[in-house]
């Protein structure tokens, strides 16, 4: 909750700005929803049980930003967040008890987060240990003799820690990368039991790997490794001995519970639609199951029961044949913002190639100079460049900025492929290289539907 107290509004706006060119409605609605669960948490404890999220729809064409909004405000606010194609509950061998699982995920992303953010902690610590256990590896501790005396013992004692601190130099100067170790670690297979299930092990309420690995003695194997790989090999098991998975778990289904962020995608794939049968009422289905998780449930994970009272919804769509009061009432009703997003036209996309702070010409431009060729666009480039994905996006199908992607792909295939063996580090690219490139692809309508 820390972070989401950080940003206001205002700033949670300004920071979208960085990389999501225009849709400020989606941006301000999405923000204060997300400012309104910091100012939940502010209320008492009675009161704060009864302020539910306002779930939110998003309404426009592909391409135009809805999944990067809620991804990146997720990302700021370090809220766990998934993604879900509501459309694939109606794929044959769908059940009703599939759309827990976007909890189930959700919770699983959320402990990794959390045990992420535990490790950084202690990884200094944790590099320390596995740092000693390496140089146990390296430099046995020398041996005691029964009939050796205190005086001889001590100096072999004292050369042996000269020796190790020596070694600890060598190691972290890397001296010792490439030489090779016996490395004692943990066999992680379990005895292979055949299962027989309708709807598959991977749907099981209770993981069923987690329950046998409890049941059989942890067993050990030895692997010879080198000596890079097995520091990073120890750190992780020291770091795993420093964190409290318990307190990792609890933390984890908190965060879900209180910042979670689901975003149900393609939702206007299961509106119903008048006057058509068959496929709509497993669309209906769908929704009716969905349904009990955005009103506010208990689902049964495998680290405990999570409540979704408290989870931000976001369904997107682009509803070009349903619209959103297709939807059952009752989940309508748990949806009570709509914000409609714009489709793209030129001056998006020009301001699209250029201005976020992970632009794709930037992106482009960088990938190059990896292999020391320095690309420069001219304006009459960009402008052309987003003069042909709005034409392709109109012959074909719009796919809104997604487009670039595959017009800047083709465009510069040629540079990519010589690049690492040319002798030209400089290379502009002009209207005139664009229309060289990319013409011939235009003007066949059946090559740019194909290609671009």
């Amino acid at each position: 909750m820390e972070r989401m107290e950080t940003y206001t509004p205002r700033q949670l706006v300004k920071e979208l700005d960085k990389y999501i060119v225009g849709q400020d409605k989606a941006k301000r609605s999405v923000a204060i929803a997300l400012r309104n669960r910091w100012r939940r948490q502010q209320l008492s404890e009675t009161l704060r049980e009864e302020v539910t999220p306002k779930n939110i729809i998003m309404i426009g064409p592909t391409g135009v930003g809805k999944t990067e909004i809620a991804r990146r405000l997720a990302k700021l606010t370090c809220s766990p967040f998934i993604k879900v194609e509501a459309s694939k509950f109606t794929e044959v061998g769908y059940v009703g008890r599939d759309v827990e699982s976007i909890i189930r995920d959700l919770t699983e992303l959320a402990r990794n987060m959390v045990r992420e953010e535990k490790k950084q902690e202690v990884v200094e610590k944790a590099r320390r240990q596995a740092e000693e256990r390496l140089l146990d590896l390296l430099l046995p501790p020398p041996r005691k003799e029964k009939e050796e005396g205190g005086a001889e013992a001590e100096e072999r004692l004292v050369h042996h820690r000269a020796s190790r601190e020596k070694f600890r130099g060598y190691l972290r100067d890397g001296r010792f990368n490439d030489r090779f170790v016996e490395l004692e670690v943990k066999d992680r297979a379990l005895p292979m039991i055949e299962i027989i299930s309708g709807s598959g092990i991977e749907e099981m309420d209770i993981n069923l790997r987690d329950v046998l690995g409890n049941l059989f003695p942890q067993r050990t194997k030895q692997r010879r490794v080198a000596v890079r790989e097995a520091l990073t090999i120890l750190e992780e098991e020291e770091a795993q001995k420093l964190i409290d998975m318990e307190k990792v778990v609890r933390e984890a289904i908190e965060r879900v519970e209180q910042t979670g962020i689901v975003f149900l995608d393609e939702i206007d794939k299961i509106a119903g639609r008048e006057g058509h049968a068959g496929p709509d009422v497993s669309r209906e289905g769908v929704q009716r199951d969905i349904l009990p998780i955005v009103e506010g449930s208990t689902v049964t994970t495998k680290y405990g029961p999570v409540r979704t009272d408290h989870i931000l919804f976001i369904a997107a769509g682009a509803f070009h044949i349903t619209k959103p009061s297709d939807l059952i009432p009752e989940l309508q009703g748990r949806f009570p913002l709509r914000v409609e997003l714009s489709a793209l036209g030129k001056e998006d996309f020009v301001r699209i190639l250029q201005e976020p702070e992970n632009a794709l010409l930037k992106q482009y431009t960088a990938l190059m100079l990896t292999e020391g060729v320095q690309l420069t666009f001219e304006e009459d480039a960009i402008d052309r460049i987003a003069d042909l994905a709005v034409l392709v996006n109109e012959r074909t199908e719009n796919i809104g900025a997604r487009r670039l992607h595959t017009i800047l792909e083709a465009l510069l295939e040629e540079i990519s492929f010589e690049a690492p063996d040319t002798f030209e580090k400089q290379m502009t690219i002009n209207a005139r290289y664009v229309e060289q490139k990319l013409a011939p692809i235009i003007e066949s309508e059946d090559l740019s539907r194909y290609i671009l």
